[in-house]
């Protein structure tokens, strides 16, 4: 909201250059905030993933999770007015290999009542697997 107030401040005494920048700002502010957004509900898509490779099978709740966090990904990162999307799929790409690592360390402690390690649960999965299947959900236009 301050940036807001500083904005019209700006506008009202013609600090055109002053208003660019601070635009410029709340733009990158607005582009974090959407790539946070994205980045937290990858997490929730891989630990789900992650959960029913290592234990070979699915639940209703897991699949709502993942269906909702790949519906969430797609709504945050649609621009509306503008089209397009905040990142690209290659910048999604690296969303998903970054949220694994914290995805993992959740599986462990839900996956099997939490007998596994961190390390020996990642043994019983394929990494890269997983991450191109969230990024296909992510980019398809289907159900699961």
């Amino acid at each position: 909201m301050e940036e807001l107030l500083q904005l019209r401040d700006h506008l009202e005494h013609q600090r055109y250059a002053e208003a660019l920048d601070l635009l410029g700002e709340m733009e990158e502010m607005s582009r974090d905030d959407k790539i946070n957004k994205i980045y937290s509900f990858t997490v929730i898509l891989l630990l789900h993933l992650i959960k029913q490779s290592a234990e070979k099978r699915t639940t209703s709740s897991w699949d709502l999770s993942i269906w909702n966090a790949k519906t969430q990904i797609r709504r945050v990162n649609q621009r509306r007015k503008a089209k397009g999307t905040y990142v690209s799929t290659a910048e999604l790409g690296e969303i998903v290999t970054e949220a694994y690592v914290e995805a993992l360390k959740r599986a462990a402690v839900e996956a099997f009542g939490g007998a596994y390690s961190e390390k020996a649960l990642g043994a019983l999965v394929d990494q890269g697997a997983i991450e191109a299947q969230a990024l296909a959900l992510v980019m398809s236009s289907g159900e699961l």
